[in-house]
């Protein structure tokens, strides 16, 4: 599932490619809209968390979610697309370009007016990839939470705050040494602020592309499962977390008193991750 950096690198792709140009096409093969009159221009392109948004001059905004499956293309006009016809999910074409949404699970039409009623994009937390995030009102969020609430879950809440993925859920747990087990009610205000400063300095070291890092070499934890931690030698673990059942990666002597957990799950009505 693409994280808050990988959708801010595409939100400035595609920015590049489509903002103040007018619009010659634009198609979503399974959903249904009122054609755009002439002269319509993509006004600008946004990130928010993990959400995508395409605003139009008309006051309508192209709002996309890729979950686990989804992806934006940018292609020059003409050009041969990556992938097959029927995966494709939007189509916004300007004279030069043309920008593919393949397969995302969520592509709707909306009003730019109803985006503060929307029920996942009215509710999300500050974006973490933001260059100044008000830890104050992300901290005020994670409150909210029951506290048996364990962390490892509420992390990937993006109520509490967005742009945190499973990557960046491990990574951050790891280089702040916590338990992805140990619950909300048990950790400290230091703790809980530490976690969130940290989520957000590793995900703004990567909105410039490249091999995702977030320590020297690559990653530290994600995906290691039976490695040796690089930092004690201990191997590392795995186990499927909360009723998403994403697979956490913690090294259980860096990240002390780590245990099976309890598998607590995230509060009702949870947007998607």
């Amino acid at each position: 599932m693409p994280e808050g950096d990988t959708i801010f690198r595409t939100a400035a792709a595609l920015r590049t490619a489509l903002a103040g140009e007018p619009l010659v096409r634009f198609e979503t093969p399974r959903r249904r809209y009122a054609p755009f009159e002439d002269g319509v221009r993509v006004r600008s392109v946004e990130a928010r968390g993990k959400h995508l948004l395409i605003a139009f001059d008309d006051g309508r905004v192209l709002h996309t979610h890729m979950q686990m499956s989804g992806s934006w293309h940018v292609y020059p006009t003409g050009g041969r697309w990556r992938r097959p016809a029927h995966q494709v999910r939007a189509v916004v074409e300007v004279p030069d370009a043309q920008a593919v949404c393949f397969q995302a699970p969520v592509v709707e039409l909306l009003r730019e007016r109803d985006l503060s009623r929307h029920p996942w994009l009215a509710a999300l937390g500050p974006d973490l990839c933001s260059p100044v995030v008000d830890l104050d009102e992300v901290l005020a969020r994670l409150g909210r939470l029951p506290a048996e609430t364990e962390i490892g879950v509420a992390l990937l809440d993006q109520r509490v705050a967005s742009g945190i993925g499973n990557v960046y859920r491990c990574e951050t747990l790891f280089a702040c040494g916590v338990d992805p087990f140990a619950r909300v009610g048990d950790l400290g205000p230091d703790v809980r602020r530490e976690l969130y400063a940290t989520a957000s300095e590793l995900l703004r070291r990567n909105l410039d592309g490249g091999p995702r890092s977030t320590t020297p070499g690559g990653l530290a934890v994600y995906r290691k499962s039976g490695r040796r931690c690089r930092r004690c030698g201990t191997p590392i673990r795995s186990r499927r977390q909360g009723e998403a059942a994403r697979i956490v990666y913690w090294c259980p002597s860096c990240q002390a008193g780590s245990s099976a957990g309890t598998g607590a799950g995230p509060p009702p009505d949870s947007m998607p991750a």
